[in-house]
């Protein structure tokens, strides 16, 4: 199959201290991308970047704060001119009885789910204007597709940033840059705060999950497209998962 070389291209990935974000990064770097590792968590961000060598550069930013993903993104300006991919990847999932929920646990998520694509987009778009293939792809879920007990305003995060990215591609189509969704289903990941992990485990177990390298290389697949190919959607299950 030949795809775009991607070699040299910049990308900021948020969430990149473990999971879906950690194998991301290592997939984009193996194609020859600088790759800006964005979490909260510094300790492992080094770590990641000491693994990946001069291709990593570690920005720690908490992309519900407005003011460090101004500072990330001025800092990728300075120190590369411009963006061709941001991977919107953080996330967090609380789960749980939705009139017993905690109001801080559904802020919490609003912040990272909602807010944080929202102002990482904002920032990233003037910085992929003019740059062929530029693209903004973003981690929603199955949960973005089919509402999930227990997991209401979790659901609710995720269906907005659906409707985000369809009413972006519009607005930012015609500029050529490039608006794609990953929706996951199960994933042996650290999602889903506050559940059991025995419980978390055992129903990936039964469900053969996909690991986060699996949800990596639909990444790198839609980004290696050629500029005027728009994987604008892939929804990518487990095998024996035939429901949220």
């Amino acid at each position: 199959m030949q795809l775009t070389n991607l070699s040299g291209k910049v990308a900021v990935v948020t969430g990149a201290s473990s999971g879906i974000g950690e194998a991301a990064s290592r997939a984009l770097v193996a194609e020859g991308v600088q790759v800006v590792l964005a979490a909260r968590s510094v300790d492992r961000l080094k770590g990641l970047a000491q693994e990946l060598g001069e291709l990593a550069l570690v920005l720690p930013t908490d992309v519900g704060d407005e003011a460090a993903v101004e500072r990330l993104f001025a800092e990728v300006q300075h120190r590369f001119g411009g963006l061709d991919l941001l991977f919107n990847n953080a996330g967090i999932g609380y789960g749980g009885s939705f009139v017993e929920g905690k109001t801080e646990e559904w802020r919490a998520t609003i912040d990272v789910n909602l807010y944080g694509v929202l102002f990482c987009t904002r920032k990233a778009i003037p910085l992929m204007r003019g740059r062929p293939g530029a693209m903004i792809a973003t981690v929603s879920s199955v949960g973005g597709r089919h509402g999930i007990a227990g997991f209401a305003v979790y659901n609710a995060t995720k269906f907005a940033v659906v409707g985000l990215h369809d009413a972006l591609r519009k607005e930012l189509g015609p500029e050529g840059i490039r608006v794609s969704l990953i929706e996951p289903g199960a994933v042996y990941t650290n999602w889903g705060y506050n559940i059991p992990k025995g419980e978390m485990k055992a129903r990936r177990d039964q469900l053969e999950a996909l690991k986060p390298e699996d949800i990596a290389n639909a990444l790198v697949y839609a980004f290696a497209q050629p500029a005027n190919v728009n994987p604008q959607e892939i929804l990518i299950m487990p095998t024996r998962q035939t429901y949220p």
